[in-house]
């Protein structure tokens, strides 16, 4: 029998070197795979499905089996029902918007890497007790941003909780999430939007990935620099 719903270390160190998780929403299957690649192609190497459309599980399937080099998270998993399907179609890891112990316990049976949805202390609380340390703050910016994450973060800090925030974060406000110690990875939809993805607008996916990246990049480089001269 399985008994975690933690993300393990494996994968919780390629979304850590990754820094970005593309949040996407596939009304058509057929899009699968070239949105994957496309984002691949701009060095995203994560993404969160969503479970918001029919075409959501075969479109994890495809990119599974056709990208590879891509992992795959599913998002919007609400029920014990969807974690056996998003287990069952092959996903790295799953996630939640919010906390629901029912769901984060079955995904401990099946042994489904699982990070639940926090948005108060309770939450947290919650999250921490179930196992899990690597927690979704949703939603990110309507809720307060940074500062009110440093808040009702402070008391778990002693844990290694650490975040990936969604919701309202793009190109104009990721730097500052980029840079904070809470933040394990930032989510967003801006990379490719379900309207860039229905318009099959591979190359602009694939430029604002590139660009993203190379922020994560300077940041990271910043921050390694203000190290070795401190």
């Amino acid at each position: 029998m399985k008994t975690t719903a933690a993300i393990p270390d494996p994968i919780t160190k390629r979304l850590g070197d990754a820094g970005l998780i593309a949040v996407l929403i596939i009304d058509d299957v057929n899009d699968a795979v070239p949105v994957a690649q496309a984002l691949l192609d701009g060095g995203v190497t994560a993404i969160e499905l969503t479970m918001r459309t029919p075409a959501a599980l075969d479109s994890v399937r495809r990119i599974v089996a056709e990208v590879p080099a891509m992992t795959v998270g599913v998002g919007t998993v609400l029920t014990p029902r969807q974690v056996a399907q998003v287990f069952d179609a092959g996903a790295a890891f799953a996630v939640a918007p919010g906390m629901n112990p029912a769901t984060v316990a079955a995904a401990r049976q099946v042994g489904l890497p699982f990070a639940p949805g926090v948005c108060t202390p309770t939450d947290i609380e919650l999250a921490v007790e179930a196992g899990c340390r690597l927690l979704k703050f949703f939603p990110c910016e309507p809720s307060g941003g940074l500062k009110y994450l440093s808040s009702i973060a402070a008391p778990f800090a002693h844990l290694g909780v650490r975040f990936i925030p969604l919701g309202g974060i793009d190109a104009t406000n990721a730097e500052p999430y980029l840079v904070d110690p809470l933040i394990h990875a930032i989510g967003g939809s801006w990379l490719a939007s379900r309207s860039a993805i229905t318009d099959h607008d591979w190359q602009g996916i694939t430029a604002r990935a590139s660009a993203a990246t190379a922020l994560v990049q300077r940041v990271r480089d910043e921050q390694a620099a203000r190290t070795s001269d401190g």
